[in-house]
């Protein structure tokens, strides 16, 4: 059970990560969830990276355990 939320709290950071990241890209202006942080351009497209990696390090590890967890 606890590997399941692991994995879907992982892809859900990948996705609010990855999507964020590409709206920034695409429209310098829109901020998205991180409109309320100073930083800019660059600080925004940083901290979007940091939850798509932090994002994929859960998804991958909450799948290696569930898998391993069948066995």
């Amino acid at each position: 059970m606890r590997n399941g939320i692991v994995l879907v709290v992982g892809i859900a950071l990948l996705v609010l990560g990855v999507q964020g990241g590409i709206r920034l890209l695409v429209d310098h202006g829109n901020e998205g969830l991180l409109r309320w942080m100073p930083g800019g351009f660059v600080a925004h497209l940083a901290v979007y990276v940091a939850v798509a990696v932090v994002g994929l390090v859960l998804a991958s590890r909450g799948e290696g355990r569930a898998e391993g967890s069948d066995h």
